[in-house]
Parts: C-alpha cells; sequence; structure tokens
C-alpha cells in the first residue's frame, strides 16, 4: 500500500500571471533539486475546468525505502511552503492521505521530527 502527499489550493479568483510564473519556476527548483532522481516529485495537475476554484492541486507518492522517507517529505514540504506563500491569499490544504499537515507560520508545512538528524540519518 502506498501513501501519497496531496496538496491544494482554492480561492475565487484565478492565479494571475505572476503567480502562475511563480508556480511554475518553484514546480522547475523542486524536480531539478529532488534529493533522489528515481523518486516522484512534485506533481501539479491540469487546472480542473469542474473545479474553477482550485487554483493549485497535487500529489506525490511516497517513497517505500524508508531512508529515504524523511528527506523526501521535508524537500516536497518546502515546495508545497514555497507555494503557499506565492499564493499567500488562498485556502490550502495538505495532507498524508488522512493525515493533514499543518501550517506554521515560520517553519511553513512541516511533520514533527522531519529535520531530526537522528530520524534522518
Amino acid at each position: 500500500m502506498s501513501v501519497s502527499l496531496y496538496y491544494s489550493a482554492h480561492r475565487t479568483t484565478p492565479l494571475t500571471e505572476a503567480e502562475s510564473a511563480s508556480v511554475t519556476r518553484i514546480a522547475a527548483a523542486h524536480m531539478a533539486s529532488l534529493p533522489y532522481e528515481d523518486e516522484e516529485s512534485l506533481y501539479l495537475y491540469d487546472q480542473d475546468a469542474d473545479a474553477p476554484r482550485e487554483v493549485v492541486a497535487g500529489s506525490t507518492k511516497m517513497p517505500f525505502d524508508p531512508t529515504r522517507l524523511l528527506p523526501v517529505i521535508a524537500h516536497l514540504l518546502d515546495s508545497v511552503s514555497a507555494l503557499r506563500q506565492a499564493i499567500p491569499d488562498a485556502e490550502w490544504r495538505v495532507h498524508l492521505d488522512d493525515l493533514d499537515v499543518p501550517w506554521d507560520e515560520a517553519e511553513g508545512y512541516a511533520l514533527p521530527g522531519m529535520r531530526d538528524a537522528a530520524l534522518t540519518g
């Protein structure tokens, strides 16, 4: 059974050109800096005409290798945090399957212990 990280942003107005450019830049930077070439990356869905309030949405399957899990989650959550900062007036939802990932103004999206060297090393 696989676990995935899901991320979405909703608001009443569509993305501006500047916001769309930021989303593209953040996604490209994420893919270029992914810690493992063979793991699934940030994946943004095409805009759904049936969900006009959904301005950004995507998902990423988590690695099966437990030694890669926390570095990949940290990298993904940093990227989703950057997306949220690029579109701050949207309503965001980020979750690992059924587990909501909390937003922290200082740290962004994070899970307890995800940067703990003892757990990632």
